[in-house]
């Protein structure tokens, strides 16, 4: 029987040591497959043009293959995050590889138009159950100083996905069809899984949760130190919560966890629901006000560039000082940038700053609440809190998808539609302000490494 003296909380391990080599390469893994889901974002839309014109279909007609997506992605947040809890991060991530995958290579196939919107909402549930999961993967190898620097630098591959499947599917169609670029974008995850069966390790925080055998932790804490002392040691980690037990979904309204559940699902709902808003309608909105298309198309591309820096910045930020504040303010300038594109919109130059700064703080500051999510959870529920966050969030962005076309068809000015579109990014950084009020009441230390504690 282990003695206190032979006990090693995996948790400091990982936080008093040096960032490795191993620990990086699981970021790049999980980088890569956060890419996949901009890569196939991006190219949904420049195969649009030639799937209306295989089936005859009006622009409303497209409608569903967006949506399918979407829907696909919210469904499989908040299906599988429970499972990748209960069945371990790698495990559930090799299989939604899997599923995106062979649903991507199905879709390839479509015989028709109602195939292909089914098989794009079975793409979706791939992806939306692998991305919280990498997230948590990525955050639970993190020492604490790191933590949110590495984990929004890694979300930072939806981004570069997104401009790899412009290019990428620009060039497919051109020289082998529409249906080419489904079919790359399901054979590179299919390869993925068959290599990171061997490539990717099992979080060490839930081998230690699910009682792994303690060689295989230390053969894995190892190749952090190779140094290290592990013979013989029982091992434990620190923020592994166990509560009243019941559902990992019940625990995430543990009274602990209660509030600070509500704030981030409130923060996501707001924050996806301008992203989504201005992704879908700023090229339209800009060209409306008097912008040439092919000027509104490289205004709208800032908000991704800022929104890559962004993320990487906020996340050096968050490192260095109180993360929930840090995203507070952000937000909260999001929606006064926001605002000024309504008053720009005229001047190209003034435009494209204005853009470029509201995805610094809109854009960023999302990849920063994943992480700050990832880090506020414990780990016996933590991909179940992250999944569920996005889920919620998920149905912010299905509205921000549709706002857009109703507040043009009801009218409004550029000034008071940009003024509106501002208003959600206010509400999440109050939510923020408020969570980190919390934490702070409740004694938690601000560090993103805090395991939510609240009365």
């Amino acid at each position: 029987m282990a003695t206190p003296a032979s006990t090693l909380d995996v948790t400091s391990f990982i936080d008093r040591n040096r960032i490795t080599p191993f620990q990086l390469l699981i970021a790049v893994q999980c980088f890569l497959i956060v890419a996949i889901d901009g890569f196939d974002t991006a190219a949904i839309g420049f195969i649009a043009p030639p799937i209306r014109a295989l089936w005859h279909l009006s622009p409303q007609d497209l409608g569903p293959v967006f949506g399918a997506g979407l829907a696909g992605l919210m469904a499989g947040a908040l299906l599988f995050g429970p499972i990748g809890d209960r069945i371990g991060r790698k495990r559930l991530l090799l299989g939604c590889l899997l599923v995106f995958g062979m649903s991507s290579v199905a879709a390839a196939a479509s015989p028709s138009f109602g195939w292909l919107i089914a098989l794009r909402f079975v793409t979706g549930l791939g992806l939306g159950g692998a991305m919280p999961n990498a997230v948590t993967l990525t955050s639970e190898y993190c020492p604490a100083r790191l933590r949110s620097f590495l984990v929004t630098t890694m979300f930072c591959g939806f981004t570069c996905g997104s401009a790899l499947g412009g290019f990428a599917a620009a060039a497919l169609i051109v020289n082998f069809g529409w249906r080419s670029v489904l079919l790359v974008g399901g054979v590179v995850p299919l390869v993925m899984a068959l290599v990171y069966v061997r490539a990717l390790p099992e979080s060490v925080r839930y081998m230690v949760n699910a009682h792994w055998p303690a060689a295989r932790i230390a053969a894995t804490l190892r190749r952090i130190d190779p140094n290290a002392n592990l013979d013989g040691v029982a091992f434990r980690a620190a923020d592994v919560s166990h509560g009243s037990g019941g559902s990992h979904i019940g625990r995430l309204f543990a009274p602990e966890l209660r509030s600070g559940t509500l704030l981030l699902w409130l923060t996501f709902f707001m924050s996806l629901l301008v992203i989504y808003l201005l992704q879908s309608w700023l090229p339209t909105l800009l060209h409306t006000s008097g912008a040439s298309l092919r000027t509104a198309a490289l205004v709208t591309a800032m908000f991704q560039v800022g929104g890559t820096l962004g993320a990487i910045a906020l996340g050096w930020l968050m490192d260095r000082l109180n993360p929930c504040f840090v995203l507070a303010v952000a937000y909260v300038l999001a929606g006064v940038f926001i605002a000024t594109i309504g008053h720009v919109t005229g001047n190209p130059w003034l435009a494209t700053i204005s853009v470029f700064w509201a995805g610094v703080c809109v854009s960023g500051t999302q990849c920063g609440a994943n992480a700050l999510s990832a880090a506020f959870y414990p780990t016996d529920c933590r991909v179940t809190g992250v999944s569920y966050a996005n889920g919620v969030g998920r149905f912010g962005s299905v509205l921000g998808s549709l706002a857009g076309g109703s507040m043009l068809a009801a009218g409004f000015d550029m000034p008071t539609l940009f003024a509106d579109v501002g208003v959600p990014a206010v509400v999440a950084g109050f939510a923020m302000a408020v969570f980190g009020f919390r934490m702070r009441r409740a004694q938690v230390a601000p560090a993103p490494v805090a395991v939510g504690q609240w009365e």
